[in-house]
């Protein structure tokens, strides 16, 4: 197997607040220990069109508590097809890049193994996703800071609320994954969550409007996962008719929740994840994605992580039924 020199690393997909940390300690760990560092601009649509700088220190000074990512990011469909890989390579050689480290969620992370499978380059990927729905790792970069940004507005919410007596469904982010919902529910002390592990019919919405009333008051919080079909808007206009004595309001907080800087967790994760990142290449792995699980770095194989059925806590659901009484 030709030795590595030269690592690129890219961010892809939906920005996650902790993406800049992780770039920074990919390229400061990777330069620590000899490598060539290349930072790729708008992910793989960046790999494409050869958008290739070669990365120092410098590159990653002062960006560990700014939110967004500084190589940009992109969703790219010409990486999907075979004529979009052949580009990206042809780059890869071009640029003398010997392996790739990919930042991202799951659609980045499969496209990662794809191109791994396809021309046999050495991938790693980071955990770099809001969402929390990648397996093999306790938590993803990014959500923790996402989930503290949902708990402080939903507080803020929750003042209006009670003051106008009014029940209101929050849409939060996190596609198929209920994970932001559900713990977000509890921390802010919501009275339900509404989830995709967790199908709503219309008798647990009654209960959840019932638990309201038996707090002597007609205000309610309710968490709800975004769903093209079940969103915030659809069960507010069911509570509508169904309860028209009570004041509904929607408040989707959108890309509102991806902003803003990282918190100490979702620092240290990307710190650790990165430096795993370089300590994974230097010991022959391929095609993994690092994680951490049990406060242990763990590799993954990428066909592992994109799993769609991580493990939800039901539990989770429990605590928050017991706790909204």
């Amino acid at each position: 197997m030709p030795k590595i020199k030269t690592i690129g690393v890219l961010t892809s997909g939906g920005d996650a607040p902790g993406m800049n940390a992780a770039i920074r300690a990919v390229t400061r760990a990777g330069i620590c220990n000899g490598f060539n560092i290349k930072g790729i601009y708008r992910g793989y649509d960046g790999l494409i069109n050869n958008e290739v700088v070669p990365f120092t220190t410098e590159n990653v000074s002062g960006i560990i508590m700014n939110g967004g990512t500084i190589l940009k990011t992109a969703r790219s469909k010409e990486f999907m097809t075979d004529e979009g890989k052949e580009k990206a390579y042809n780059t890869l050689v071009e640029n003398q890049i010997d392996a790739l480290v990919v930042i991202g969620g799951n659609g980045s992370l499969t496209g990662a193994m794809e191109f791994a499978k396809k021309y046999d380059v050495c991938c790693i990927g980071l955990p770099g996703t809001i969402d929390n729905d990648l397996y093999g790792t306790d938590s993803t970069i990014g959500y923790d800071t996402t989930m503290n940004t949902i708990v402080e507005c939903v507080d803020r919410i929750r003042d209006t609320a009670q003051s106008h007596e009014r029940i209101f469904f929050v849409e939060v982010m996190g596609r198929d994954a209920g994970y932001l919902a559900q713990n977000s529910a509890i921390a802010s002390g919501a009275e339900a969550a509404i989830i995709p592990e967790d199908s709503t019919d219309v008798d647990q919405l009654a209960r959840f409007m019932e638990r309201g009333i038996r707090k002597s008051k007609k205000s309610c919080i309710v968490i709800v996962s975004e769903s093209p079909k079940c969103g915030a808007l659809f069960y507010a206009d069911r509570v509508r008719k169904e309860f028209p004595q009570y004041d509904v309001r929607v408040s989707i907080l959108g890309h509102l929740q991806r902003g803003g800087r990282p918190s100490a967790h979702d620092r240290i994760l990307a710190s650790r994840t990165g430096v795993g990142a370089i300590e994974a290449i230097m010991q022959g792995q391929r095609n993994v994605m690092i994680g951490v699980r049990n406060n242990e770095i763990v590799y993954v194989p990428l066909s592992e992580a994109i799993r769609s059925d991580k493990p939800f806590d039901r539990k989770l659901i429990k605590v928050l039924d017991e706790l909204s009484i």
